[in-house]
């Protein structure tokens, strides 16, 4: 059965636990879905582990809708949220409509995620009256990470940490059916989980949230430029395909592939037909 909003918001009052991978194409989403996953997370991470930028920075529309497009084909049961890239959402608020709305029309994804606290509230507020469901997002914000100084851990200070609670309160106030919380503390990610009624999505903000959130590729060990300190991997697989890789390259220049149960024949009066010109 195809998973809802509802659905996700009663597993927090279950107190059940929710996990949440990323996808980015159909093979990937076909598997996370086989998999039982409730939640997919069509990432802006794409543009890092998929497409080799150096950043999520210079992500697309075009390239969010395309690969929405290609999870939703193998999600079949589970609710995909698609991430609005950088500057999609945050020069206009008709804008960020029609960026999001795109998301859901053209890419055919159920919900969307942005990044940002009080000044997105405007944002947020006008999606959903929209009809377009909202995740947010607080703590490391990889789209501005510039400005919070690199890729590192946030609101480990009281003043950050209450900045952070306020904004949180007011992204539920404004209609977020949902939250994630990004390396922060997890004293605080456990403070926050507490004091929200929609559910809370941790990626390196410890056990006490709802629900946790890993980037596929890193916890497979496919994307090994560099690995975050809040990844556990649960399987090695770069390293298992170079070495069929190697297996493979080894096997064509020895000629031990293709072997006889690869190849197709002819009948042999078929062949002699050929071979009599």
């Amino acid at each position: 059965m195809m998973v809802n909003i509802n659905q996700i918001k009663e597993m927090k009052q279950r107190g059940e636990k929710i996990a949440m991978l990323t996808a980015y194409d159909y093979a990937s989403a076909q598997i996370v879905d086989r998999a039982g996953v409730p939640l997919i997370l069509v990432g802006d991470s794409l543009g890092m582990v998929v497409l080799g930028y150096e950043s999520t920075v210079p992500v697309t529309m075009e390239e969010m809708i395309h690969n929405t497009r290609a999870v939703m084909r193998g999600a079949h049961n589970t609710f995909v949220v698609a991430y609005l890239p950088f500057m999609s959402y945050q020069v206009s608020v008709p804008e960020a409509i029609r960026n999001a709305g795109r998301l859901l029309k053209e890419g055919g994804a159920d919900a969307v995620k942005l990044e940002g606290g009080e000044s997105m509230l405007p944002v947020v507020r006008a999606m959903v009256s929209a009809g377009i469901p909202v995740m947010g997002h607080l703590g490391l914000t990889p789209q501005t990470a510039t400005m919070l100084g690199g890729l590192k851990a946030q609101a480990r200070d009281a003043a950050a940490a209450r900045t952070l609670l306020k904004d949180a309160r007011l992204l539920v106030e404004s209609g977020v059916f949902s939250l994630v919380l990004e390396a922060i503390p997890a004293q605080l990610g456990e403070l926050v989980t507490k004091e929200l009624s929609v559910p809370t999505i941790g990626i390196g903000a410890g056990p006490g949230c709802d629900g946790q959130v890993l980037v596929l590729y890193d916890m497979l060990g496919l994307f090994q430029r560099f690995l975050p300190k809040f990844v556990k991997r649960y399987a090695n697989l770069g390293e298992s395909i170079a070495t069929a890789l190697e297996q493979y390259c080894q096997e064509v220049e020895s000629e031990a592939f293709p072997a006889a149960e690869h190849c197709f024949n002819m009948k042999r009066e078929e062949l002699a037909k050929l071979l009599e010109g």
